[in-house]
């Protein structure tokens, strides 16, 4: 038997570009490189440069696995390319797990080389509240002071962020959360970042100028009566067409706002439900580039509703903006 030929060289790691290891962007680094202000600006740079058609983005695809699911986010530009892999694991808590856990691979946009792997869980963190702080910028009101969080997780503690970015006469947070331990440990951060706050109930959306739903929630959070006029409401917490976290009667006479058209008629629990119930004309809906575009006339006399479900453009514009902020974008 002749043996085995040996290679002048080893074999190449995958996790190599150019000869050198794959840049590994973390959570630390993440924060560093695109604080919040960043990131909104980011989302929406990426909405009004002219090459991104949210509507023509590839569908998320969810895959059914043992004890959960794997979702798969592609998103590409002439420039980048990039995948985000999430798995949700709804008993991953109890093990002392997170619930969902993922990375994210930014490709060069033309040869599809590799340039960075990112902690996806830290980019859904961050993007997701950019998101919100893009629409917020437009739907809440110049001088709102009070914002009402529903949770008391990562995504709650980016929507205070995100809001302090967009509206920095931001003066109080009423938190409401079910584990008494984190709500005071929530309560506790925001009045260490400068802010007043206080745990409160879901009838406390009356005094507030903003209201952010951050949760698992499956049916609504609160009565939208209650809300003041001006309110404006984000939404982030579900992407099925079986939750929500608001009501019909507010989607019926809010202002609406969406990512895509396509993604809320189909994912949105919030906007699903409401339509079926015939409380919401879905001619009515909006979305968030026709908003950050100026295109989108804003009521005074009714409550603003911003619904997210994510996208991949979103994780795409962000972790963009995280690889050439260290120095190391095209042509570096």
């Amino acid at each position: 038997m002749n043996p085995q030929p040996v290679s002048a060289e080893p074999p190449r790691n995958p996790l190599e570009s150019s000869g050198n290891l794959l840049p590994h962007i973390g959570a630390d680094a993440l924060a560093r490189l695109v604080p919040m202000a960043a990131a909104v600006a980011a989302v929406e740079a990426a909405l009004v440069g002219g090459g991104l058609d949210p509507e023509a983005e590839p569908d998320r695809a969810v895959v059914g696995v043992p004890g959960g699911q794997l979702l798969l986010m592609p998103s590409a530009t002439t420039a980048y390319a990039g995948v985000k892999v999430a798995s949700v694991t709804p008993d991953n808590p109890a093990r002392g797990l997170p619930r969902i856990q993922g990375l994210y691979l930014l490709l060069d946009g033309l040869t599809h080389t590799p340039l960075a792997l990112l902690d996806g869980i830290a980019l859904t963190s961050l993007r997701t509240p950019a998101v919100s702080g893009a629409a917020l910028r437009h739907l809440a009101a110049p001088g709102a002071r009070r914002l009402l969080v529903f949770g008391t997780g990562p995504q709650a503690w980016g929507h205070v962020e995100a809001v302090r970015a967009v509206r920095p006469g931001l003066a109080h947070v009423d938190v409401v959360g079910r584990d008494r331990e984190r709500l005071a440990a929530f309560v506790e951060r925001c009045r260490g970042a400068g802010l007043t706050a206080a745990a409160a109930t879901p009838g406390d959306v009356a005094a507030a100028d903003v209201v952010c739903c951050c949760t698992t929630a499956r049916e609504p959070l609160f009565d939208s009566a209650l809300l003041a006029p001006h309110a404006a409401v984000a939404a982030v917490g579900s992407h099925e067409a079986a939750a929500r976290e608001v009501d019909e009667r507010l989607v019926g006479r809010a202002t609406v706002v969406a990512e895509a058209r396509a993604v809320a008629t189909r994912e949105c629990g919030d906007i699903v439900q409401a339509v079926a119930a015939r409380a919401f004309d879905p001619q009515r809906l909006r979305t968030l580039g026709e908003l950050v575009r100026g295109e989108v006339p804003v009521a005074e006399d009714r409550p603003r509703l911003f619904k997210s479900a994510g996208m991949a453009w979103q994780d795409l514009a962000v972790a963009v903006a995280a690889y050439e902020r260290r120095g190391a974008g095209p042509g570096a």
